[in-house]
């Protein structure tokens, strides 16, 4: 089982740790485009319409600077640096250790800068998002596709994807429709249903946790999905069509 988490927004500085160190990441075939990438964030955010480019407010100035420097900058596991509504759900520090080990193993984070990352992977605190069009690379989310597609598809192999992903994350790579669960949160109100990005947030780290802390086998197909699923929520699966994905929804009260 694979778990697909996207990256926060907002993200929590290493006071202290080792620096950055690419052959220390998941997927040693993307050094050479997560090098790329690093430059042209640098250049970008050292330019004066920097903010712009970024897509950012004023407020977020040195975060913007951060990004000229993150070379030099602390690393710490990923699940350190992403923090937020998600993160905060999932829980990994209050995990035990059996489950934190197989968050390490199961947890992908879809990253603008890095492409794909494990949850234990260093990194240093950033600023970008997979929508910033960067003069060297084009569009971050077409970027990836043509280098995430090959390396990923072959990890994937025939597992279960549990795909907790935004869209402007999973525009970056497209898994195997068959083998994929894309998780979808609604709020049911008078038999009527609403996204509510806040609840969809945390409904799927708290899926993301429950698939980590349940005993037994994991689930290794999307109706084995749906049965974990409804152990503590009102679910249901759609089947794929064409290259969507299958569709798990979980199903809240409002």
């Amino acid at each position: 089982m694979l778990i697909l988490l996207p990256p926060s927004e907002g993200k929590t500085a290493a006071p202290s740790g080792a620096v950055l160190d690419l052959s220390r990441l998941h997927f040693p075939v993307l050094t050479e485009p997560r090098t790329l990438v690093l430059k042209a964030l640098a250049e970008a955010s050292s330019s004066d319409d920097a903010l712009s480019v970024l897509g950012v407010g004023a407020t977020l100035a040195p975060e913007v600077h951060r990004n000229t420097v993150l070379d030099t900058q602390p690393c710490v596991p990923a699940h350190r640096v992403y923090s937020g509504v998600l993160y905060d759900a999932l829980g990994y520090a209050s995990l035990p250790a059996q489950a934190q080990r197989r968050a390490d193993d199961a947890v992908l984070v879809m990253s603008a800068l890095w492409g794909a990352l494990g949850f234990a992977d260093p990194i240093p605190a950033y600023r970008l998002s997979m929508s910033v069009r960067l003069p060297e690379t084009g569009r971050l989310a077409s970027f990836w596709k043509q280098h995430l597609t090959g390396p990923l598809n072959e990890y994937a192999g025939d597992s279960l994807v549990v795909d907790c992903r935004s869209s402007t994350y999973a525009a970056a790579w497209t898994p195997d429709p068959q083998h994929t669960a894309a998780v979808n949160v609604f709020t049911v109100r008078d038999g009527k249903r609403k996204v509510v990005s806040h609840f969809a947030k945390h409904t799927r780290g708290e899926l993301a946790r429950h698939l980590l802390l349940r005993g037994g086998a994991e689930p290794e197909t999307p109706q084995e999905l749906l049965a974990a699923a409804q152990e503590k929520w009102e679910a249901e699966l759609v089947a794929p069509a064409g290259r969507k994905p299958y569709q798990l929804n979980l199903l809240l009260a409002g």
